[in-house]
């Protein structure tokens, strides 16, 4: 299924679909050129490898190729990221992933990070996954959403709990890490 150039347009300026991209301090949008630095120091953060799967770090010419690209919408390229802005300070404060979109099953991953860690714990990130469950459920019209987190992330799984996401499955000793082996859960979220 593809939609027309205009059509996306239409839904992703739409002001039903601007609504959804906020939530109380936070706004979701597209990626912008100025974002490169933020990006490129947040994708190059070892401390952030274990929970994105990274293994090597990324060039900036190959994220600013990412962003060049990012214009390319979800029914091509199978994922989206939104940056994540806190609308009083106008600052972007994380990044919100849909990955391994399904339009035939309407399915989809997200990952989300709070890359700025002055902005942790202060409820950003619910903001951020209320906006973006609603935006894949009512703009994408997905089925279901999915998320794999590590077993010892205990905030992220408390974030996607109060959610609504279930358990559905443990992944035993999925995760390399210095220590050994860690499990990864999945938790999936049915549009009901």
């Amino acid at each position: 299924m593809r939609l027309s150039e205009n059509l996306i347009r239409l839904l992703i300026n739409s002001p039903e679909i601007l609504t959804l991209m906020k939530y109380k301090n936070i706004k979701l949008r597209a990626l912008e050129p100025e974002d490169l630095e933020l990006l490129y120091e947040w994708e190059n953060s070892d401390s952030y490898w274990l929970i994105s799967n990274t293994v090597s770090p990324f060039s900036r010419y190959t994220l600013k190729r990412y962003i060049e690209n990012s214009h390319k919408n979800i029914y091509e390229t199978g994922q989206l990221r939104l940056m994540i802005d806190h609308i009083e300070d106008k600052i972007a404060i994380g990044t919100i992933d849909v990955f391994e979109f399904d339009p035939f099953h309407k399915r989809a991953g997200i990952g989300i990070l709070i890359g700025n860690e002055s902005y942790r714990r202060k409820g950003y990130a619910s903001m951020s996954l209320t906006c973006l469950i609603k935006y894949c459920f009512k703009t994408l019209q997905l089925h279901q959403l999915y998320c794999n987190i590590l077993a010892n992330n205990c905030e992220s799984i408390d974030l996607f709990k109060k959610h609504g996401f279930v358990q559905i499955g443990i992944k035993k000793d999925w995760i390399k890490t210095s220590d050994g082996y860690t499990d990864e859960y999945l938790f999936q979220l049915i549009n009901e």
